[in-house]
């Protein structure tokens, strides 16, 4: 069955039938949402664990806080 065979259907519902039809859908959509947010791999904050630390290796701390008190003048 296609879609314009279902909206046919759905235009000999009345009022008050295409309503508890609107209620319905959406209550089926919000259920298929839920299962795409619960098949979601969870995220942690803890992944990000040492990402970057790198990008400081061989810079000293103290030098580099100095270098950005300098700019401030």
């Amino acid at each position: 069955m296609s879609i314009s065979e279902v909206l046919l259907q759905v235009k000999a519902l009345n009022p008050n039938e295409r309503k508890e039809l609107l209620n319905l859908l959406q209550e089926l959509v919000e259920l298929d949402l839920a299962e795409v947010d619960e098949q979601k791999p969870k995220r942690s904050l803890f992944e990000l664990v040492g990402m970057g630390k790198g990008i400081w290796q061989g810079v000293d701390a103290q030098d580099y806080v100095n270098q950005l008190r300098d700019e401030w003048d």
